[in-house]
């Protein structure tokens, strides 16, 4: 397992434990960086039109199509980094 891996995963973790709940912007960073780090390129159908948070979701990692998910990992453990400050 390579670093970067590993820092993914034991951030996945530290996430769980912000003293503070990040605002809804940098919730949606932190799923679209982590579905990106994890899964790689958005997959599946676009959630319904009424389901307003699952669309946001999607969109959100849809802009992050095409980015390696090495790259998308390390994002996702400096913003995790940051955010535990």
């Amino acid at each position: 397992m390579s670093d970067i891996q590993s820092a993914f995963e034991q951030a996945a973790k530290d996430v769980q434990s912000l003293t503070d709940r990040p605002d809804n912007d940098t919730l949606l960073r932190l799923y679209a960086l982590y579905k990106q780090g994890a899964d790689g390129d958005v997959s599946g159908p676009k959630p319904g039109f009424f389901d307003f948070v699952g669309t946001a979701k999607y969109e959100a990692w849809e802009k992050l199509k095409g980015t390696a998910q090495a790259d998308a990992q390390k994002k996702y453990v400096d913003l995790v980094k940051k955010l535990r400050g």
